[in-house]
């Protein structure tokens, strides 16, 4: 054999033992090498009298991530260049043919005759799991870090392998739907007790295991394949089926709304593959998997929420020429809810913390928070005593600001206001180091301003973390007029070790993510005032792919934050700078109805202790007209809410704030929830194409004004037919 992913070993007993070690990777993953050399496995295994059986393993800390999305990518470009040699139906039958090899690599390891079981150390994803479920018995490490699942479904695809066959003949076939719907990471033994795996053991001894199963006679038949086999959740068409299938679609439509073909995919593929043979059914499966590779919505996912979203988690936007730098200790000033979340957040990541506020007793509470989010995961099973009590022992409440002075990155994390926000920085740069970086934590105040008030603003940077911190993993780096490239380094270097994602924008009011969302929360507002009904209004939202409708997301983040930065803007910019209408909505809701958002309980919505939320009654009597829904046209709204904020998103490249459409599709997915199916806020533009999306905008701007109005730098992309990654790769060239 010729094997350089893998190496290969036969012991005493002829049982064979076959270790995954990819050189010059820090991670496994598949390959259309990798793929080839499990044919050399399989046939030196089958070929061998004196073999036994197989164990596959990995020579690295985790199994695989699965498979390399890039080389997925490759076979769209492959397509469509035999599509222009050879025509459609030639292209289409080589796609499916390419795309279907690991499903027949794996089938041929299933019934090669001879055992194969795999021994699981740390994570095992995707198509590296689909692996796993081909071989006859599975092993899974102990190991705090010791992952499985099938996540495809969050980058657009889903598991194409075998996945959609194979999981539900091992477990009932509502919990197979859902765990392929939601394509989370299993703990060992859920995974063991959902019937995914065979045995759990201590990281040492899951290959001896898994030899001691083959050594024992284990069998190289699978399940499936036994002529007597009968799924777990019986036939489709049975009374039992019928209890499963018509609410499965149910629930399907209730949390996609059709926007995500690859979870139609899914219900389709399992729907089928379970009333054929297993060959069979995996041909439906690589065939519906063949057309979710060519969709529109895979493509995006993938760009975005894989490829983009890991050059940046690398550090594709850190400056280059500066030193890796190394964030030991973090004063975070501000011990309400997002500083605590910082400070927790922070501490997580090993950091020591100095959480500062006007009172000892103030920052003690905001300490009490990270108690309190430890205990919930204690509670869950996810961290022990002694994890909480080492976390808390690395956060320092004090209302000392001296208590700072060995910092290496200080946070303020207070009212946002620029006097007060001035105050505090006077008070922190009396006490630190002079390299130390200082980062605002605003979330509309320019940086530029507010580096005014600091005596070094080549160390001032915006650190814009979104609510709730230890649960939003974007965060903005702003850059002001004076920001230096250290004080940018330091930030994505802090970002990095917190182990969230990090965008970096140009400095602007309100910055990327907070204009595009003030834009769809107007959007929300317009519409109500234009008296549509608050139902129809979010469930467009929620139908259009955001995670919530514009009227719940403007309680989430607090009605009265918004009248506030309604007033302050308009103090600052004058009255043309606000929409007089929301103006006036805001303050009925917050200074005569008392209505705050969820944090009082009511806002938009009511909030009843132990009871679902639920629309205020009292809605309709803001309402000066009211619209017939029967009038209204439904897929206009959807359009509405979509544009108004991909509309902001491309000002924002025009206008220099985002240089990079990586992190503007990137930030608006992991921001605000921007409908994942598109790509992101820029991605839906290039995906419908700049000619046409600008022909939609003009139409929303006749008729619903100059909010509409669409850029000159995406008019330009129209006429020349360009894109923005287009554009940023000729800008790179």
């Amino acid at each position: 054999m010729n094997l350089t992913n893998f190496r290969f070993e036969t012991d005493a007993d002829g049982i064979a033992l076959a270790t995954w070690d990819m050189p010059g990777r820090s991670m496994n993953v598949i390959t259309t090498e990798v793929m080839q050399e499990l044919h050399q496995v399989i046939d030196a295994v089958v070929a061998d009298a004196a073999v036994k059986g197989c164990v596959i393993t990995s020579g690295k800390d985790s199994f695989s991530g699965g498979a390399d999305l890039t080389m997925l990518q490759g076979l769209g470009h492959a397509y469509e260049t035999l599509k222009a040699e050879k025509g459609e139906e030639e292209a289409m039958r080589h796609f499916f043919e390419e795309s279907r090899k690991l499903t027949l690599v794996f089938r041929k390891l299933e019934t090669c005759g001879k055992p194969f079981a795999a021994a699981i150390n740390g994570v095992c994803l995707g198509g590296a799991f689909e692996l796993a479920l081909s071989c006859h018995h599975r092993v899974l490490s102990d190991d705090d870090k010791t992952r499985v699942g099938l996540p495809e479904i969050k980058v657009g695809l889903f598991p194409g392998a075998g996945g959609t066959q194979r999981v539900p003949r091992l477990m009932q076939t509502g919990d197979a739907l859902q765990m392929l719907f939601k394509g989370e990471q299993i703990r060992p033994l859920m995974a063991r007790n959902m019937g995914l795996a065979h045995e759990v053991a201590p990281k040492a001894e899951i290959v001896e295991k898994a030899r001691a199963w083959i050594k024992a006679g284990g069998s190289a038949v699978a399940p499936w394949d036994v002529p007597k086999f009968k799924a777990p959740s019986g036939k489709v068409y049975s009374p039992a089926g019928m209890m499963i299938w018509p609410p499965a679609n149910a629930i399907y439509r209730r949390e996609t709304h059709d926007n995500y073909p690859a979870a139609k995919a899914i219900l389709n593929a399992v729907y089928e593959g379970l009333q054929l043979p297993m060959d069979q059914a995996l041909r439906v499966e690589s065939r519906y998997f063949a057309k979710i590779l060519r969709s529109k919505e895979a493509a995006a996912m993938i760009r975005t929420l894989f490829l983009s979203m890991g050059e940046l988690n690398k550090g594709a936007r850190r400056p280059k020429d500066v030193a890796p730098t190394n964030v030991r200790k973090v004063g975070v000033i501000g011990a309400g809810f997002m500083g605590a979340g910082v400070a927790y957040v922070s501490a997580n990541a090993g950091m020591e913390v100095v959480l500062v506020d006007q009172s000892a007793e103030a920052a003690e509470k905001g300490k009490a928070y990270a108690h309190k989010l430890v205990t919930g995961q204690i509670n869950k099973g996810r961290a022990k005593t002694a994890d909480r009590d080492a976390l808390l022992t690395r956060i320092t409440p004090t209302d000392d600001y001296a208590a700072l002075k060995d910092c290496d990155l200080v946070i303020e994390a207070v009212f946002e206001d620029p006097r007060v926000k001035a105050e505090v920085i006077a008070k922190v740069e009396a006490v630190i180091g002079p390299e130390v970086i200082f980062a605002s934590n605003t979330s509309t105040l320019p940086i530029t301003g507010l580096a005014k008030a600091s005596g070094r603003p080549e160390q001032f940077v915006g650190i814009h973390f979104f609510s709730p911190v230890e649960k939003m993993m974007l965060v903005e780096i702003i850059k002001g007029e004076k920001t230096g490239d250290r004080a940018i380094a330091t930030a994505l270097d802090y970002v990095r070790a917190i182990r969230k994602t990090p965008i970096v924008v140009n400095d602007s009011r309100g910055f990327f993510a907070n204009r595009c969302v003030t834009a769809y929360l107007l959007e929300g507002h317009k519409m109500f005032l234009e008296g549509i009904p608050a139902a129809m209004i979010e469930n467009a939202g929620r139908q259009a792919g955001m995670p919530v409708g514009p009227l719940s997301l403007n309680d989430e983040v607090a009605l009265d934050l918004g009248l506030k930065i309604a007033k302050a803007t308009e103090a600052e910019l004058g009255p043309d700078a606000v929409d007089p209408g929301q103006k006036t909505l805001l303050v009925t809701l917050v200074e005569e109805q008392g209505r705050l958002g969820r944090k009082n309980g009511k806002g938009f919505y009511d909030y009843p202790e132990g009871a679902p939320k639920r629309l205020w009654p009292g809605l309709k009597d803001l309402q000066s007209k009211h619209v017939d829904p029967d009038d209204v046209d439904f897929a206009e709204l959807k359009h509405r809410l979509l544009v108004v904020q991909a509309l902001e998103a491309a000002r924002t490249v025009g206008e220099g704030v985002v240089t990079d459409p990586r992190e503007a599709d990137v930030g608006s997915i992991l921001g605000f929830g921007f409908a994942p199916f598109t790509g992101g806020a820029l991605s839906y533009i290039d995906f419908m194409g700049a000619k046409t999306f600008v022909a939609l905008a003009r139409s929303l701007e006749a008729k619903h004004g100059p909010r509409f109005a669409v850029p000159e730098n995406l008019l330009a992309m129209a006429e020349t037919g360009g894109t923005f990654y287009g554009e940023a790769a000729k800008k790179a060239a």
